[in-house]
């Protein structure tokens, strides 16, 4: 009797006869040895096989996104759930109509996409629970501003600090009835503009100050920041020295661990007894304590926690406040942004002096008009702003990053590094025409810069 004959006897209705195992292997087994078919070898199996360990070369959001569908795609109904959960936690509002029509234009730059600019405000509202962390309350002001910009060749990105004392020349706002908030007479700080007129105000102010046009928004408050770093399980600081402050009740033990919960909170919004006690270095260690939140999440630890995973996400997207139209609207962006890594990831404060203009405020030095035209043209951060950026690469106890220096790909070519007045910036060596990579930028705050700002160095 064949192999064939014993199966289809055995699959026949009303047989006794043992069943045959049908899979490949039990069959190749049951086979005479010289018919076997031949196989191949096991170490190409297993190179074929073989799953890739996360790489920490992704931006934050698409690895999340991307590892959770893959586990929901695994459970079946399981990704509609959490898909359909996410979008509704996130508050949509298109701002557009009280923007005004006379929003500047796009600049055309060459690239396989379009360049992004997504400008992030943390809400400082105590409306949320948990967010009293300090006792006070406001009306809701920005405490945070940063200008996220994502280049059309999808090889970096930096975030722009905009310190909330920043005094500014306020434009007319509108409504969401479309009556007027007047324009300031005076000098304002940046912050008063959410105060007057909400998020739509703050991206008018920025619009018309720097000429920069804004693709999105999101609104982040104190409730979501919090659950989003307990869903890391904490985040690593590196704190010079302890903080007592008996008057807003924040006490801060010195040294280099993880923090959460309303520790972290504090820590973030903490201004005086730590470091000068100015807000523009404040926001500095604001920079440092997102780019720490970023090394965690693309951790292979925090990848192998689907738990932390889905609360993570759930933590990011409930009740933020954006003009995306969904989850899969940031999925696709960020998907395009796969090869940019934390050490390629930038983050500066617009440059400042004191300023006598606003109560304890700052104005901006000339220089801030390159920086915005560094944005207008997609252009990378020139060395005069690398000197004082931190990264997300970086360690918190202010030693060097896993790299150590500028990556190959943020390598500085002369295209990337021509100036606002359209000639080359850098070393004489950047604009070398023999073909060799340009050396490393000098990049990252001093430490006299970082003990300024409350960090280790």
């Amino acid at each position: 009797m064949t192999l064939d004959d014993e199966t289809r006897r055995a699959s026949a209705p009303g047989s006794r006869a043992r069943r045959v195992p049908t899979s490949r292997a039990d069959r190749d087994r049951r086979r005479p040895r010289g018919e076997r078919p031949a196989r191949r070898s096991g170490g190409a199996r297993r190179v074929a096989g073989r799953r890739k360990a996360p790489q920490p070369g992704k931006v934050v959001f698409k690895v999340i996104l991307a590892s959770l569908l893959s586990l929901g795609l695994a459970t079946g109904v399981g990704v509609v759930l959490i898909y359909n959960n996410w979008n509704g936690n996130i508050d949509r509002q298109d701002l557009a109509a009280q923007l005004g029509d006379d929003r500047p234009e796009k600049v055309d730059v060459a690239g396989p996409q379009e360049p992004m600019n997504i400008l992030v405000m943390g809400s400082d509202s105590r409306d949320c629970d948990g967010c009293a962390v300090d006792g006070e309350s406001t009306n809701g002001l920005s405490d945070t501003t940063i200008l996220f910009h994502l280049s059309a060749n999808r090889k970096f990105a930096y975030g722009i600090s905009i310190p909330r004392d920043t005094a500014v020349m306020r434009p007319t706002c509108y409504k969401e009835d479309g009556s007027e908030i007047r324009a300031a007479t005076a000098y304002d700080k940046w912050n008063a503009a959410f105060s007057y007129g909400g998020p739509a105000c703050t991206i008018r102010q920025f619009e018309q100050v720097t000429g920069i046009p804004l693709d999105n928004y999101v609104v982040v408050n104190f409730g979501q920041f919090k659950d989003m770093v307990n869903a890391l399980d904490g985040v690593e600081v590196c704190i010079p020295d302890d903080i007592d402050d008996e008057v807003r009740n924040i006490h801060l033990k010195a040294g280099t661990r993880e923090i959460k919960g309303n520790e972290a909170l504090t820590y973030v919004r903490a201004r005086y007894r730590i470091g000068d006690g100015t807000d523009p270095n404040r926001t500095r260690r604001q920079q440092a304590f997102i780019g720490s939140m970023i090394n965690k999440a693309l951790t292979a630890g925090m990848l192998a926690r689907p738990d932390r995973l889905v609360g993570f996400m759930n933590a990011a997207t409930t009740g933020l406040q954006t003009d995306f139209k969904g989850i899969a609207q940031m999925a696709d962006l960020a998907v395009t942004a796969q090869g940019i890594g934390a050490d390629n990831i930038k983050f500066i404060t617009t440059p400042w002096v004191y300023s006598d203009k606003v109560s304890s405020g700052i104005e901006w030095t000339p220089e801030v008009d390159k920086l915005w035209q560094l944005v207008r043209r997609d252009k990378r951060l020139t060395p005069e702003f690398l000197k004082d950026a931190l990264s997300a690469g970086d360690k918190p106890d202010g030693s060097a990053s896993a790299t150590g220096t500028t990556s190959p790909s943020e390598t500085t070519s002369p295209s990337d590094t021509e100036s606002a007045t359209g000639t080359p910036s850098g070393t004489p060596s950047d604009t070398a025409t023999d073909g060799t990579p340009a050396p490393p930028v000098s990049e990252g705050l001093s430490s006299s810069g970082r003990a300024a700002a409350g960090l280790c160095t």
